[in-house]
């Protein structure tokens, strides 16, 4: 949903719709929209390992799961690139304490400096790490809308956080520093990273990162695998997005949420698969009058064996998909 749809309006419409109020003020996010089975807090910090899936490129396979009081909102695939003059964060967790453990991941391989961290797009399981780099003092990169779509709900998902972690492992809302509008680069020195603002999408404020050395795309949650998509900016403006994802040479990505290295192609069809099944069959529902109550309980239902989580978040996609598509 847009960012207007986030709070007492969009609960209200949610609820209306017949979803959760639990769901009316996570869904669209990577949040949790379901309570879910999570590690002990003892667990957490030996439950994860970092990959290293190109030379000087250290990814974290989040969990596919919603976040909850054990796992810190640990969901996202986060990690960082070692360059000649300093590390870039590609995602920095969901939560303080996900980007505490993220900071001590870097200091175990390397003593330069934290010089970038990317804020790829709003949502908190990719940006409420940020708080953990603050004492390093580097530039945070983010697309030219995110500051507002952080002054819209920031504070609104700190809060929600809060009321999960507790205020000590939450962090604060983080801003970009340097806010990218169309296109951006970024030395490291041995390595260039070439940033690009993407037009509505899975957010209004996603940005995705090439690596010159690797080749690597990353297009944050751009790009899901495995775990069903949440839309939460224009389900048409998705689909042309990903055009220009296929366009963009790579060959492989880290996707924002599924294995930590996958080949772009492959990848980006199973998403349009799924996105393309959400607009046509909600196209066919508005046209013959099926009230929404209705349609997400059979909309793009012949994709739910191939997502995870499907149930979870498929019926709040084809509301907002609904919304959008209706004065079509």
């Amino acid at each position: 949903m847009a960012a207007q749809a986030v709070g007492p309006k969009g609960e209200a419409f949610a609820q209306s719709r017949g979803l959760s109020r639990r769901h009316a003020l996570f869904g669209g996010l990577c949040l949790c929209c379901l309570p879910t089975a999570g590690m002990s807090a003892g667990a957490y910090a030996e439950a994860f390992t970092m990959e290293e899936v190109a030379p000087g490129t250290f990814i974290r396979k989040g969990l596919i799961a919603d976040a909850t009081p054990e796992n810190a909102d640990a969901i996202a695939n986060i990690g960082f690139i070692v360059g000649r003059d300093g590390v870039l964060v590609t995602e920095s967790g969901g939560s303080l304490v996900d980007g505490q453990w993220l900071r001590g991941e870097i200091a175990k391989r390397t003593d330069k400096p934290v010089t970038h961290v990317v804020l790829s797009h709003v949502h908190p399981d990719h940006a409420f790490g940020a708080g953990a780099f603050t004492a390093d003092k580097p530039v945070f990169i983010g697309h030219a809308k995110l500051k507002e779509a952080l002054d819209a709900r920031g504070e609104f998902y700190r809060r929600r956080l809060v009321e999960l972690f507790g205020e000590e492992r939450t962090g604060p809302v983080v801003y970009p520093t340097m806010a990218v509008a169309d296109t951006a680069e970024v030395n490291l020195g041995d390595r260039t990273l070439s940033f690009t603002a993407h037009g509505p999408a899975h957010t209004t404020s996603d940005l995705s990162m090439r690596d010159s050395a690797s080749g690597l795309l990353f297009p944050a949650d751009l790009l899901f695998v495995d775990r069903i998509p949440s839309l939460d900016g224009s389900l048409k403006g998705w689909l042309k997005e990903l055009e220009r994802v296929k366009a963009s040479g790579a060959t492989h990505a880290v996707p924002g949420h599924g294995p930590v290295r996958v080949e772009l192609a492959p990848a980006v069809a199973a998403l349009t698969a799924y996105l393309t099944a959400l607009r046509d069959g909600t196209k066919a529902a508005i046209a013959k009058d099926v009230p929404i109550d209705k349609a997400v309980d059979t909309v793009a239902h012949d994709q739910g064996d191939k997502w995870k989580l499907f149930e979870h978040y498929n019926r709040r996609n084809i509301t907002v998909a609904y919304q959008e598509l209706e004065w079509d």
